[in-house]
């Protein structure tokens, strides 16, 4: 787990050394523990190091193998890498580290840019052919892990937070209104290759690009998460998916154990945490340290969950750690999860996972989290409406947009509104083959799109500013293609996630599964009161925020008056949203 950064020459200059310091510095809270550069030719690396596998200077990087010409950044982790570091020794392969980084070099050279298809795990790496001077760009099946780039003046600049290409300047930073319609409607995710700023791309998740050194290109996404039940599954029973489920799952997080640091558990009380605590408790991990975080109640609603967090730890003996922060601390870190979102995220969790990590990473280096499960086995309230649509892309807006077209025309200046371009999004994808049903659609997005760039996405940047690895076995991508063969009827049972929920019981107590449905709560952001208010109103008041001019003042104003008045469809705060991406963009001074 790291930073990654880099300068591509398209055309004959030699790179901006300067410029990659830059970004480097900027990611020094993903790498806390070590730095380095690698210049020559038309490429130049820098790279911040979080030491996880190999301890041992011989997997720093950038990582250059003279002997086979090769050199490359990686963030991430290839939880196979012993399994492929024997495969290649079988070939002659030689190695002078004992870490995941030169599995990729030999692996790149054994088996070219379809290497990526034997790696589990996640990642974002360049690579660099010394004689050919051929790139190649790689990011993992499910965007786990970040890639940001920017281009312009025959360059093509790399990192892995948005925010460290602007550190290295000359980027346009002009807001981007199809990215802002997708802010402003698809619940704050902005589909790669979009970003909210015009001069910054995002690399899609399983994707590779490989650049020639005139700077043409080939992209090709080697991995799609097919969602739909098959002929050959005909004779599964509901038994047989449950057993395949939890054997799945359980090989999923013993890969994640890979690690020559303590593993911890980020144990919320809800489901797919406390599986994840079973699991890996009967995979033998003993004084295994779990973390809950909890706030204070706001409106009648539960700031923390702590009753069946404490449940799973008795259960398996864990070494617990309650964190419970007080608005008073909530406030001023506010700034800082803002401060470290590599794009703007509005879900109010954000700042719960930062101040939870900064706390985690005093004990732990790594941790595994229950992210994912939701989109990929029928957790959310929106799938039900889904399973018998006649109209699944209006379906669907209706459930999860935060706003329709016409609402959206209230919201956003003029200049800035032009087609309905989320809503046509979401046609398109829903277009595609592979996902028969509107369930199956709607399941697809989620994965492909949805979670991505928002719940994986705020749990890699809320970790990482604290230099903290998460690991998330529910986005191996063996469960996430049994999860898509399942049945429909088998996930949205009961509330959803039924089959999960019955896989859990063989190690779950029953009191966790059966609980209410629960979200990892910050209400203070929800029901925006007090001083959290006086925020937002200076926020959407600076000079700044009036000269740019997003925001239709009207709106502003009425979402000011009645704040708790103007609620998403997923419940989330319409102003939160609206002061979030003004926040975001003042943060970084945009």
């Amino acid at each position: 787990m790291c930073g990654i950064c880099g300068e591509i020459r398209l055309d004959g200059a030699p790179p901006d050394a300067a410029a990659v310091q830059a970004m480097a510095g900027l990611l020094r809270p993903r790498g806390p523990d070590a730095g380095g550069s690698f210049s020559q030719g038309a490429v130049a690396f820098g790279h911040r190091r979080l030491s996880i596998l190999d301890l041992s200077p011989a997997s720093q990087q950038p990582m250059v193998d003279p002997q086979l010409g090769l050199a490359v950044v990686f963030n991430g982790c290839i939880y196979n890498f012993r399994d492929l570091r024997q495969d290649l020794r079988d070939k002659g392969y030689v190695f002078f580290s004992d870490g995941d980084t030169e599995v990729i070099l030999k692996a790149y050279h054994a088996w070219g840019p379809a290497c990526v298809e034997r790696f589990y795990g996640m990642f974002a790496f360049v690579l660099w052919e010394r004689d050919s001077g051929r790139i190649l760009i790689a990011r993992d099946r499910l965007g786990i892990k970040p890639l940001y780039y920017a281009e312009a003046g025959g360059r093509l600049r790399f990192a892995s937070s948005l925010p460290a290409l602007l550190a290295a300047g000359d980027v346009d930073r002009t807001i981007d209104p199809a990215a802002l319609h997708h802010y402003m409607s698809f619940h704050a995710v902005v589909p790669a290759p979009l970003t909210i700023l015009r001069g910054v791309r995002k690399v899609p998740p399983a994707t590779t690009i490989t650049i020639e050194p005139d700077g043409t290109r080939r992209q090709r996404t080697y991995w799609e998460a097919a969602v739909g039940e098959r002929p050959e599954d005909a004779g599964m029973a509901e038994d047989d998916w449950r057993e395949a489920v939890l054997a799945t799952l359980r090989r999923a997080v013993e890969r994640r154990l890979v690690s020559d640091v303590p593993v911890g558990v980020l144990l919320s009380g809800g489901l797919d945490s406390s599986i994840v605590v079973a699991l890996l408790a009967e995979a033998g991990q003993s004084g295994l340290k779990t973390f809950s975080i909890g706030f204070e109640s706001v409106g009648g609603e539960a700031g923390d969950e702590f009753t069946y967090s404490d449940v799973i730890a008795e259960r398996f003996a864990t070494d617990h750690h309650r964190i419970r922060i007080d608005s008073s601390r909530a406030l001023p870190a506010l700034h800082g999860a803002v401060a470290a979102m590599a794009e703007p995220m509005v879900s109010h969790d954000a700042i719960g996972f930062y101040l939870l990590s900064q706390e985690v990473s005093k004990h732990v280096k790594v941790v595994q989290s229950g992210q994912g499960a939701d989109e990929i086995f029928g957790g959310y309230h929106w799938y039900p409406p889904m399973m018998e649509s006649r109209d699944p892309v209006a379906d669907y807006a209706r459930v999860f947009f935060d706003r329709d077209h016409a609402e959206m025309a209230e919201a956003l200046a003029a200049d800035l509104l032009g087609g309905d371009v989320s809503r046509d999004f979401v046609a398109a994808h829903f277009a595609r083959p592979g996902a028969p049903r509107p369930i199956d659609k709607a399941l697809r997005i989620d994965t492909e799109i949805m979670l991505v760039d928002d719940p994986v996405k705020r749990v890699d940047n809320m970790t990482m500013a604290w230099g903290l690895e998460a690991r998330v076995p529910f986005l191996d991508h063996d469960l996430v293609e049994l999860a898509g063969r399942v049945p429909a009827s088998l996930k949205i049972r009961d509330g959803g996630k039924y089959i999960l929920k019955e896989a859990g019981r063989r190690v779950v107590p029953s009191e966790v599964i059966d609980r209410p449905k629960g979200y990892f709560p910050v209400p203070a952001l929800k029901y925006l009161r007090g001083p959290f208010l006086e925020l937002v109103r200076d926020v959407l008041n600076e000079p700044v925020a009036r000269q740019r001019g997003l925001f239709n003042r009207p709106y502003v104003e009425r979402l000011l008056a009645e704040p708790e008045a103007h609620m998403t469809p997923l419940r989330g705060s319409k102003l939160w949203q609206v002061a979030l991406l003004e926040f975001w963009l003042q943060t970084h001074a945009i």
